[in-house]
Formats: structure tokens, C-alpha cells, sequence
């Protein structure tokens, strides 16, 4: 039964992590303006949908799935996503009450309702996001730039994704309050390091690519914290180098900005595994006077 419950509320993640990346998507691509702050703020309620869900499932003996679900990224115009958008959330609402009345428990069948309350709004939000980008003639300010410019930025996109859904999985994970707290501040720094370089990638006419590569799925909080300060050190000398080549000079004090982040979380996960090793030798039967 346990089993049954991890699954269903997987699919939920699931769907809420297209909701964000489809979201997200749409919000960068409109540019400045009311209406894209409007969609990243129902975003980040996503965001929270997505963390509740997920801690439920490690309560439970799970581990919280890493698949993205399925997107509705077509459409000519901006009224058009809003109404992909508007489906979107008509599938999470019939699943999250399909999943309500498939689980007893009731302090999940409490939380799911919660959530279900958002995805109602959300969905009203959107209809009214459609005509209004429709009466307003918003246009998608994205480009076709496929240059040396666009491939930095979509690869610091495909990065900054990859370490998001990592160091989230990590923060779930890991019995270490300390290592969680961290793990959970630094995703957020780099949700800003993909906002930044999709908004860039707009502002320079191309289009971004919220797309991830290998994510790793350690268990234990040394193999996690040696994973992230190998990753940080990697792109961090990836960004160091990019940024010496560039010739556009906003570009390349975005990158050397998010250079030194990367340099500083690589430290701050250093001097987390030093910890956890440390308390790992002492509580070490051979240890034992």
C-alpha cells in the first residue's frame, strides 16, 4: 500500500516539475513585464507543491523521481501557451483529485487537497493571462541566435537545470540537517543562475533550453558531497574560461558573477565534507578506545 501511495505521489512530482520548467519557459520568453513576474510566482508555488510532495515521499521510505513530465510547449503566440498553460493545470487538477480519493491516509489526502486548491486558482490565472495576452498583443521576444553566444548560455542553462534537480535530490536524502540546509540555499542560487542566463539568452535573441544531463542520485551524504564539489570545481573553470573568451562585456560579467558563486559553493560543500568525514571516523568502531 505504501508502495501504491510513492507512486502515485511521484506522478504528481512528476507533474509538477513540467509545470515549473513549461512555466518557467513561458515567462522568460515574454520578457520584462507584469505578466511574467505573475507566471514565475505561480512557478515558485509549484516549486513548494513540488518540495511538499517530495518530502512526503522520503517520509515514507521513497526516494523522489528526477522524470519531468509531459510539457505543452507548442503554440503561435503568447494567448496560445496561456492556454497550454490552462490545460496544464486541468490535467494536474483532474489527477490530484483522481489521487485524493485513491489514498486514505489522511494527512496526505489533506496535503494533496491543499495543493489542488493552488492548481484551481493557477488555472483561473491563466485563462485570464490568454485574453489578456491576446488584447495586449504580447509577443514571444525569443530569437533563432544559434551562435558561440548561444551555446555558452544554453550550456550554462543545461548546468545550472542539472544542479538544481541535484542538490535538490541531495537535500532529500540526506539524514544531515546541516548538509540539507545548505544543499536547499544553494538550488535556490541556482534557480537565479538559470533565470539570469535565460533572460540573457532572450535579451541576446535566442531562444533558451531548459534541458538536464546525468543528475547524480547518491545516497549517502559523502558520495553526495564529493559529487557536488566535483561538478562545482568543473564548471566553475568552465565559466572562468568562457568568460575570458567572450567578447560582450555584460556577458562576460554575468559569467564571472556566476563564476565566483560556483567557487564558493565547491567551499562551502568542502568544508561539509570534511565534517561529515570527521564525525564518520569518530563514530568508527576502530575508533573505539
Amino acid at each position: 500500500m505504501t508502495k501504491d501511495i510513492i507512486s502515485l505521489l511521484n506522478k504528481d512530482l512528476e507533474g509538477e516539475h513540467a509545470a515549473i520548467i513549461q512555466y518557467l519557459t513561458h515567462a522568460y520568453s515574454i520578457g520584462e513585464g507584469e505578466m511574467a513576474c505573475e507566471i514565475e510566482a505561480i512557478a515558485r508555488e509549484e516549486m513548494r507543491h513540488l518540495d511538499w510532495l517530495a518530502e512526503t515521499i522520503v517520509g515514507l521510505g521513497g526516494a523522489p523521481s528526477l522524470t519531468r513530465g509531459e510539457m505543452r510547449t507548442g503554440g503561435q503566440s503568447v494567448a496560445d501557451w496561456m492556454k497550454n498553460d490552462v490545460l496544464q493545470e486541468q490535467d494536474a487538477i483532474a489527477m490530484y483529485e483522481e489521487h485524493i480519493k485513491a489514498i486514505g491516509d489522511p494527512k496526505i489526502k489533506r496535503l494533496l487537497e491543499r495543493i489542488l486548491s493552488d492548481e484551481k486558482s493557477h488555472q483561473g490565472d491563466f485563462d485570464h493571462f490568454s485574453n489578456k495576452a491576446q488584447k495586449q498583443g504580447l509577443e514571444d521576444l525569443t530569437g533563432s541566435r544559434e551562435d558561440k553566444v548561444a551555446k555558452t548560455l544554453n550550456w550554462g542553462i543545461e548546468h545550472e537545470y542539472t544542479v538544481i534537480l541535484q542538490y535538490l535530490f541531495h537535500s532529500y536524502m540526506t539524514p544531515n540537517e546541516e548538509v540539507k540546509k545548505e544543499m536547499e540555499d544553494q538550488a535556490i542560487n541556482e534557480m537565479q543562475h538559470l533565470g539570469w542566463l535565460s533572460e540573457e539568452m532572450v535579451d541576446k535573441k535566442g531562444t533558451p533550453r531548459i534541458e538536464h544531463i546525468k543528475v547524480d542520485k547518491s545516497t549517502k551524504t559523502a558520495d553526495m558531497l564529493r559529487a557536488d564539489i566535483k561538478i562545482e570545481q568543473e564548471v566553475a573553470a568552465e565559466y572562468d574560461r568562457v568568460a575570458k573568451e567572450t567578447e560582450e562585456s555584460d556577458l562576460k560579467e554575468l559569467l564571472l558573477r556566476i563564476r565566483d558563486h560556483e567557487v564558493y559553493h565547491a567551499d562551502v560543500f568542502s568544508d561539509l565534507l570534511k565534517k561529515e568525514e570527521k564525525h564518520k571516523d569518530s563514530s568508527s568502531p576502530l575508533q573505539q578506545p
